[in-house]
């Protein structure tokens, strides 16, 4: 059972690494609550992205007795944020 100051921690710790991704991809509108979704998603992403080539997790920070891999989660961030705007262009 994680705690609610683990859970706020991770909370964190999401909203700082999908506020990177945005950024690196070129932002998103909304604020802290779009942040740690995307923080999330990708570390879902990321972790899975480079589970597929067999990558290892170099930075992977555990709070509250999880773990959450900082440099994925940036990466998969910055990639999902990168595939809506391909997907949302209008022509």
């Amino acid at each position: 059972m994680i705690s609610i100051p683990g859970l706020l921690l991770l909370l964190l710790i999401a909203a700082i690494c999908g506020g990177i991704g945005s950024a690196i991809a070129g932002g998103t509108r909304g604020g802290i609550l779009v942040s740690i979704v995307l923080g999330f998603i990708g570390a879902l992403l990321g972790s899975w992205v480079a589970r597929q080539m067999n990558l290892p997790e170099p930075f992977v920070l555990r709070a509250a007795g999880q773990a959450f891999p900082i440099l994925w989660s940036v990466i998969g961030a910055a990639l999902f944020v990168a595939l809506v705007h391909l997907f949302s262009r209008r022509g």
